[in-house]
């Protein structure tokens, strides 16, 4: 059954009434609106929260959905269809793991029948949809949670508490990167061999997107074409500054700047295979984004907040301080000076803090324990459906990351600085 084009407007008053909140004691029942390889690993993460049952999926190819009832053990079914999920008043909560230009529509029909939504990021493929998802959310009062999970592990956690108790000092700049260097890294995922009209649906696949004839490439591989997605902005960028946000307090960039291009996968894709960009923040600091699918340096990911005092860098799971109080060594040039200033320097007040600040303290390693950032989400997305109270990354939340993403592109492809108006929530 091919997905709908329909859109709900102002269904929400009457649906919600229909749909009442999950009482603590009771089960939360998950239907999956797309279970493509990151939906696995959604699922996997869903199954080791307490309380939770996945019920219903869906999908445009047959193998996704096969291998997706097969990990909940036969408990699920197949729906179908997307609207056959939000159809069902015993589905408490969907997941959106759709290509970025279906998001918009199914989020905002799933709020409007009165489920709770879990997003993949970006929640948006263009910036506007954010406006209207975070209208939709606060008018029918359901959850949102965007699926950047990382700031919901306790590394990140850890860093924003470094950040706000000062221990870095006044941090003025943040670099960050992700690069891969292989096929499957730069979306050239492998395409199943059953895949053919007959086990994937075009038409639920392209839904809002401009028509095209059937490709096998830009259905499995859709993340490098740029009518579904944003490329490396949407797709890596966006967790970089939702990061970025959390650690610092802060909203969104105030001006962005950047460049790309297609260097070297240039037969399979419209979108670029590297990317940089220059986020500038109100609040004092600017954002060093880079990406390229042409190199893997420094295992491939970089996360580094330079403050006055020290450096915190994360690497895999652990979290590193380098003190960096800033201490002059002035020795080697009053050590030319004649031996009676070399001393005297030495009691001034600008030696003197030379050498008490010679004395820097250790570096420090704090090592992120507990679930993965991925089923803390869940645990976070959940106990907020149970609770109705807020969650980590809610629908404005997601709406100024990946506004981020969608300025840098806009940067990249015009040339020129894009700027964000604070009052109306949106490109100036």
């Amino acid at each position: 059954m091919a997905f709908s084009r329909r859109v709900f407007l102002g269904a929400g008053a009457g649906v919600l009434a229909q749909a009442q909140s999950v009482a603590p004691s009771d089960r939360i029942t998950v239907g999956m609106i797309a279970t493509g390889s990151r939906s696995h690993e959604l699922l996997e993460a869903i199954k080791k929260v307490d309380g939770t049952e996945i019920v219903g999926v869906c999908d445009a190819y047959t193998g996704r959905v096969q291998r997706a009832i097969e990990r909940t053990s036969s408990r699920a079914k197949d729906y179908g269809s997307y609207e056959r999920i939000l159809d069902d008043p015993a589905i408490d909560a969907v997941t959106v793991g759709t290509p970025d230009h279906w998001h918009k529509q199914m989020v905002v029909e799933a709020l409007e029948a009165g489920k709770d939504v879990y997003c993949e990021k970006p929640l948006t493929y263009t910036i506007d949809e954010g406006l209207k998802i975070a209208a939709v959310a606060e008018k029918t009062g359901r959850i949102v949670q965007v699926g950047s999970q990382s700031i919901s592990g306790n590394l990140m956690k850890e860093l924003r508490e470094w950040v706000q108790s000062g221990k870095l000092g006044q941090v003025t700049m943040i670099r960050a990167a992700y690069n891969r260097n292989s096929p499957g890294g730069s979306w050239l995922y492998p395409i199943p061999p059953d895949a053919s009209p007959e086990t994937v649906n075009w038409e639920a696949f392209l839904g809002p997107a401009p028509a095209h004839e059937f490709d096998l490439e830009r259905f499995f591989r859709w993340r490098c074409y740029r009518e579904y997605s944003g490329g490396i902005a949407t797709d890596l960028f966006v967790h970089l500054c939702t990061t970025v946000h959390f650690v610092m307090g802060a909203q969104m960039a105030a001006e962005v700047m950047a460049m790309g291009d297609i260097y070297r996968w240039t037969e399979n894709r419209n979108v670029p295979d590297t990317l940089n960009a220059l986020l500038r923040y109100r609040e004092g600091f600017t954002v060093n984004l880079s990406s390229t699918f042409n190199s893997r340096a420094d295992d491939g990911y970089q996360f580094q907040v330079l403050g006055t005092e020290g450096a915190a860098v994360v690497k895999g799971r652990d979290l590193e301080f380098y003190p960096d109080p800033g201490t002059d060594n002035n020795a080697w040039i009053v050590a030319g000076w004649p031996s009676h200033l070399e001393a005297e320097y030495y009691r001034t007040p600008a030696g003197a803090a030379e050498l008490r600040r010679s004395s820097a303290p250790e570096e420090e390693v704090y090592t992120g324990d507990g679930p993965s950032p991925t089923v803390a989400h869940f645990q976070d997305f959940f106990s907020a459906i149970r609770n109705r109270g807020a969650t980590v990354e809610d629908a404005w939340v997601g709406h100024y990351a990946a506004s981020c993403a969608h300025l840098i592109n806009a940067a990249a492809e015009s040339g020129e600085t894009q700027r964000w108006d604070f009052e109306k929530h949106r490109q100036a």
